[in-house]
């Protein structure tokens, strides 16, 4: 954002330069270069004639003696090379060429410009900065760039030293999103007094924090996020009392936040040093950062209780401290005061009590994640009073009277993504019609609890719903013909429950799986990252691979050969049933299926020769069946494993001998159905701790836990 403003402020400016009558030949033919140069002009050339004056040309601005002082060109879709003959142009203060699709150099003639001010190619594919002695090109003594962004390019290997050896001027620098390496420098304040932003995330720079960030008077945002630097928390970061932005998240440093050096950071309103090594506690003395607004240090191995003055933190809006070991009673935290408090995620921590009453003061939060914690108790009606609550996620812990719980909830119109699987262990799933509310609620996850009943029908009016998981319950009865109208689900999973009878109509006539095209055609952004395991992470809803997962039920009757009108699936598992009769056809018509498990049930017959035309099948398993004939050879076939088909007896391979060019079957080494049947619990115990490579891993293993 001070990047983008700081920009813009200067683009402002220069924007306002009055359109000259004419421009200057010598510049003109710089120009004529620049697009002979693209492989690609969307049309620049019709504007850029050699018969008009260039004043007049697409992006061009002229001052009034007819001198170019701005090109701006970005989002145009250029392909080619950037010509050096843009640094000809003796007058030039702006120069925007971000997304593109430049390729090769960024010409050093820009760099060493005598009149650029700003200058940003970020978004493009330019993969090397040419110094000056490889183009003999001479530096001069004064360089006025004070905007450099380069940012989102494929640039390796260190950083040319050109950029800030000679820039005096320098405000604003954007690397990130590059592949540079090796030591970041620790002459940036050096070189320019002013150098406010500096931004090299998700780089891959070494070494621990460079020497010299302290006398960086004027820092006011310091992003080092996402790269490979090492060793402890120095002086050097705390020492920059100018700092408003500290961002040293995903690096390898270690040693704990020291108190009497964080205050020194009394400007700070963003603190970010997550997915580090960090140790020790919160410092009480954190309370004194009043301008705090996030502070991030998840993803840490941090302890202790959270202390008390960091209630004073009143305009704090984030506090993500995920990943931790933090403990103690959550309740002897006061949160009356925190009133600009938006998230709070404390997920997987060693917290106990109850949820704090002083949290439900925060009347301005919109996510609050408890997960995986050893909190108990019952939901308070107080949460209520969160009228902006969107996204809550409680799974994990020990909370009971899930049907106190979604009485309370049912009435949040802005709630639309909720979690408290593993919670309620052996309850009742409340079948109540005044249960019936939730009417934004888009995500359902209420997994592990060993919930018994039917499929409640209040379900059924949750016309928003994208998600619905209730797997691993103990849900019995036959599925209901309602789910045809939750017109937006496209992701359910009721595995690993007592359900019984036959698939029915209704599930093969889900409306996103047939077309993939959602009613509201809106794409979700979660307030808090989504984890379903340990590596798999989700920021936006339709993420989601779309799922059908009835595995490990008592379902009977055969597969419908309708299941093959749901274009969009790419998880189906049918896997541990009762299932008879032969694999329809029509599953071949699944083309954008990534995992099939039809495992351990009755199944006869072939398995379909055309399945070996899923090209995004990943994942497949016919195992513990009765299926017979030849398993089906090219394509994704050729990389599945022998498991994938133990456990039919009349099942074999076709084996090619390369010496003679010649082929022959040869039978899967092979269980019979007695003993298939006899395997199937020891087989779902060791699944649990081991997986059976992706189809468990993506079907059976992942939870929900927000």
């Amino acid at each position: 954002m001070a990047f983008i403003g700081f920009a813009l402020g200067l683009l402002l400016q220069l924007s306002m330069a009055s359109p000259a009558l004419s421009c200057n030949e010598q510049e003109k033919s710089s120009l004529l270069q620049f697009l002979a140069g693209l492989s690609q002009d969307n049309g620049l050339a019709a504007s850029w004639r050699n018969d008009t004056d260039c004043c007049e040309w697409d992006g061009i601005t002229c001052s009034r003696d007819g001198a170019i002082v701005e090109v701006s060109l970005a989002c145009r879709g250029f392909e080619g090379c950037i010509s050096p003959s843009l640094g000809d142009l003796a007058s030039l203060q702006s120069l925007n060429l971000s997304y593109n699709c430049f390729t090769d150099n960024l010409p050093s003639e820009l760099l060493a410009s005598s009149s650029i001010v700003v200058l940003d190619v970020s978004f493009n594919h330019l993969s090397r900065v040419l110094q000056p002695e490889e183009r003999n090109s001479s530096v001069p003594n004064y360089m006025p760039l004070q905007v450099l962004n380069i940012s989102s390019n494929l640039f390796t290997g260190e950083f040319p030293s050109l950029v800030w050896d000679k820039t005096s001027n320098l405000v604003i620098l954007n690397a990130s999103n590059n592949n540079f390496q090796g030591l970041i420098p620790s002459s940036f304040c050096m070189s320019s007094l002013s150098f406010a932003v500096l931004d090299l995330t998700h780089n891959n720079f070494s070494g621990s924090i460079p020497t010299g960030l302290g006398k960086c008077s004027a820092l006011r945002v310091l992003k080092v996020g996402h790269n490979s630097l090492t060793g402890p928390l120095t002086d050097e970061l705390f020492n920059a009392s100018s700092l408003e932005y500290l961002y040293f998240s995903s690096n390898g440093l270690h040693g704990v936040l020291d108190g009497a050096r964080i205050i020194n950071l009394r400007n700070i309103s963003h603190l970010d040093l997550g997915d580090n090594l960090l140790v020790g506690k919160i410092p009480d003395s954190i309370g004194q950062l009043k301008r705090l607004k996030e502070l991030r240090l998840y993803r840490n191995h941090m302890s202790g209780e959270l202390p008390s003055a960091l209630s004073n933190c009143t305009n704090l809006e984030t506090i993500d401290l995920k990943y931790n070991k933090f403990s103690g009673e959550l309740t002897k935290f006061n949160f009356s005061n925190m009133i600009n408090l938006r998230k709070l995620d404390l997920l997987r921590n060693n917290f106990t009590g109850t949820i704090p009453e002083s949290i439900y003061s925060c009347r301005n939060l919109t996510a609050l994640r408890l997960s995986w914690n050893n909190l108990h108790g019952q939901l308070s009606p107080r949460i209520g009073e969160l009228k902006s609550l969107a996204f809550l996620s409680l799974c994990l812990n020990k909370f009971t009277n899930i049907t106190n719980a979604l009485q309370i909830l049912k009435n949040s119109s802005t709630l639309s993504t909720l979690f408290i699987g593993h919670n309620f262990k052996g309850e009742a799933i409340p079948e109540d019609e005044t249960i019936a509310g939730f009417q934004n609620l888009q995500f359902l996850s209420i997994p592990g609890c060993s919930l018994f009943g039917r499929m409640p029908r209040w379900m059924s009016k949750l016309k928003k719903l994208k998600v619905l998981d209730l797997h691993e319950n103990q849900l019995s009865g036959a599925l209901p013909d309602w789910i045809r109208n939750l017109e937006s689900l496209s992701r359910l999973d009721i595995s690993a429950n007592r359900l019984t009878g036959g698939i029915p109509a209704a599930l093969v006539d889900m409306k996103m799986l047939k077309t993939g095209t959602n009613t509201t055609n809106v794409d979700t952004v979660f307030e808090l990252t989504v984890y379903t395991d340990s590596l798999r992470q989700y920021r936006i809803s339709n993420a989601f691979p779309k799922v059908l997962n009835l595995g490990n039920n008592k379902l009977t009757g055969t597969i419908p050969k309708e299941i093959g009108q749901l274009k969009s699936l790419a998880e189906l598992n049918l896997s541990f049933n009762y299932l008879s009769g032969e694999i329809p056809q029509e599953l071949c018509s699944l083309t954008n299926l990534q995992v099939l498990d039809l495992s351990s049930n009755y199944l006869t017959g072939e398995i379909p020769l055309a399945l070996n035309k899923l090209s995004f099948l990943e994942g497949f398993n016919v195992s513990y069946n009765d299926l017979e004939g030849v398993i089906p050879t090219g394509g994704q076939f050729d990389t599945f494993p022998s498991s994938s088909f133990e456990g039919n007896p009349k099942l074999r391979t076709t084996m090619v001998n390369r010496a003679y060019g010649l082929a022959k079957a040869s039978a899967v080494p092979i269980l019979s159905r007695e003993q298939a049947d006899g395997r199937v619990t020891f087989v779902i115990g060791f699944c649990a701790f081991f997986g059976v490579g992706l189809l468990y891993d993506q079907l059976v293993l992942s939870k929900f836990y927000g």
